[in-house]
């Protein structure tokens, strides 16, 4: 808007500046700036950029608008005539040229007041084309925003009953067990639930909040899992002002800790989350355990996370997928700016 109003403000700023040479050099007789033909010009600019051209030549009839134009500048070259012949008093203080004109002076006569019209379409149309194309280069943005917000939504939805599913899981261990710790992974599962709620739909939230989510998470799958020995979270950095997207890491470490468990019922999950300033690397590794597989469902998880990060950190991520030494490797680098 601002932009507008400026533009707007040269174009009077012209019209007064041409006005104003015509009022104090008051030509006489070849009156090239007349006020009341600027007048018509400036009526010509605002019909061309506010009607014309959005009427015609942005829906493609390019003749009509053509046609248009070429009515409105003999009109403005008919004005003149009559600006030249019907002179009110304080013009007529030179008359009227006698006797045949110059050749170049009759070519000059209409060639200027031609060039001044003309000067004053291609600016409203060169200005609307330009708005048009600004404005379609924002809604098109608007509606890519639109569709990634809808697609992240759907995504986050997949996750939170994945996650759900998984939690009620690890309790139901607990209570099968008879564990006393059963409460407790309760109390944990209000938590992480809490958080879920009431943090995980806003847009951004701090780095400290994702990674006491993510311990909380850790702490409930060493509390179902009896050789937790080789369960490991290591944080190292300075977690201070940082934002990261929510739930962004937790499908993988899901992922590890549903297949990380070997056929002598030993589990191995490694975490290490290194933090500098606004760099965040995350490295997940299970082992590849006896449990096979479910392609279609293990894969839900780890293609909604692979999805969110493409979407959120377009270009500023890098995630690496992959087996080694009979280990699952998730290694990812964030760009949290």
């Amino acid at each position: 808007m601002p932009r507008k109003i400026l533009l707007h403000a040269g174009i009077w700023l012209v019209f007064l500046s041409l006005f104003t040479v015509e009022f104090y050099w008051n030509i006489d007789h070849f009156p090239m700036v007349s006020s009341w033909v600027l007048i018509l010009n400036l009526f010509l600019f605002y019909l061309n950029y506010s009607f014309l051209v959005p009427r015609f030549l942005l829906h493609k009839k390019t003749k009509t608008y053509l046609l248009c134009i070429s009515i409105a500048l003999v009109l403005v070259l008919f004005a003149r005539e009559i600006g030249v012949h019907v002179r009110p008093e304080r013009f007529r203080k030179f008359p009227l040229p006698l006797g045949p004109e110059p050749p170049l002076f009759k070519i000059l006569k209409y060639l200027f007041p031609l060039l001044i019209s003309l000067s004053f379409i291609i600016i409203g149309t060169v200005v609307k084309v330009y708005e048009e194309w600004n404005r379609s280069l924002v809604e098109e943005k608007e509606i890519e925003a639109f569709k990634t917000r809808t697609e992240l939504h759907y995504l986050k939805n997949q996750l939170s009953p994945h996650f759900l599913f998984n939690t009620l899981n690890s309790i139901y261990s607990l209570i099968n067990n008879k564990s006393e710790e059963a409460s407790e992974a309760v109390i944990m599962l209000s938590e992480l639930m809490r958080y879920m709620l009431y943090q995980a739909d806003n847009e951004f939230v701090a780095l400290s909040d994702e990674l006491v989510y993510i311990q909380n998470y850790v702490r409930l799958q060493r509390l179902r899992i009896a050789n937790n020995e080789n369960i490991t979270l290591n944080i190292h950095g300075a977690v201070t002002h940082q934002k990261i997207r929510p739930l962004l890491l937790i499908s993988f470490i899901e992922n590890s800790f549903k297949y990380g468990t070997d056929y002598k019922g030993n589990t191995e999950v490694r975490i290490v989350i290194n933090v500098k300033e606004n760099e965040l690397e995350f490295i997940c590794g299970n082992l590849i355990g006896t449990r096979k597989r479910d392609q279609h469902n293990s894969g839900i998880g780890l293609k909604n996370s692979r999805d969110r990060i493409k979407l959120l950190y377009a270009d500023k991520h890098n995630l690496e997928v992959y087996e080694e030494d009979s280990k699952f490797m998730v290694h990812l680098k964030l760009n949290l700016n």
